[in-house]
């Protein structure tokens, strides 16, 4: 089994709840991303609606940070079903406190044969091997999700502050040699570093309020293309849009989070 799918692995313990456990290997810091916490809910759900495997919209509120190599449980219900979808909803809970609320809509991203006629093209960016990879120093916080996942930045966008913009773009895929599918989307919508890095500098742990997901189609095998801007700043939140892109150049998800940034100095 690959490391993203043994370490999101959930099990059912009542109705409508499972348990699993927090691994540290996905942390920025001391805390774990956001991003991989929403896996582990996804992966509760998954058991709940297997007749609709793929997320379509997801929206979650942190509500505090998780717990590394802590366990935790879900509660993950089913609020409705119909033929084309599933609405659910989940809480992931860590020593007694709510960590996430999160709604979304589940459907099955194959079961149509309809072509895109309005998408969105990727940017222009060098190959893999020519981008550099995500650096711990730069941003200023340990990043023991590298351990995980392999991310290549832009060569004029890894330097913090040296792009001059809230700009970030680059390639993702997993380490192990994972295949890329709809739910490893979500996590790599939050796996990136904070656009804010390429204007502000080193920014360390930038927590997530809210990010809403929407997985557009299943990707092809290969590394994903992410682009993420910041074009609004104020009073400490930032508000930033993001798009991923396969190997096809297809678009595949788009995200948009609230967040909280520690203005440096």
């Amino acid at each position: 089994m690959f490391q993203f799918d043994e370490e999101t692995r959930t099990q059912s313990i009542g109705p409508d709840q499972f348990s699993a456990h927090v691994h540290p290997n996905w942390s920025i810091g001391a805390n774990p991303n956001g991003g991989y916490l929403l896996s582990l809910a996804m992966s509760a759900l998954h058991q709940q609606a297997p007749q609709h495997p793929d997320p379509l919209s997801v929206t979650v509120h942190y509500l505090r940070p998780g717990l590394p190599d802590q366990p935790c449980t879900i509660e993950a219900k089913v609020l409705r079903t119909g033929r084309t979808l599933s609405t659910c909803r989940a809480t992931l809970v860590q020593d007694g406190a709510a960590r996430f609320e999160l709604m979304c809509a589940l459907g099955d991203l194959g079961a149509s044969n309809a072509t895109s006629t309005l998408s969105i093209p990727p940017p222009a960016i060098p190959a893999p091997e020519d981008c550099l990879p995500r650096s711990a120093g730069q941003q200023g916080v340990a990043l023991p999700l590298l351990e995980r996942l392999d991310i290549r930045l832009h060569p004029e966008e890894t330097q913090a502050g040296a792009a001059k913009r809230a700009q970030v773009t680059g390639w993702i895929r997993f380490k192990d040699g994972r295949a890329a599918d709809a739910r490893s989307l979500l996590l790599f919508a939050d796996t990136f570093p904070p656009s804010v890095f390429g204007l502000l500098g080193p920014v360390g742990w930038v927590p997530t309020v809210e990010l809403t997901v929407h997985i557009r189609r299943r990707p092809a095998p290969g590394w994903i293309l992410g682009q993420f801007r910041t074009e609004d700043l104020a009073d400490g939140r930032m508000i930033e849009n993001g798009l991923l892109w396969d190997s096809t150049g297809q678009l595949v998800a788009q995200a948009r989070q609230l967040a909280l940034v520690r203005t440096p100095g």
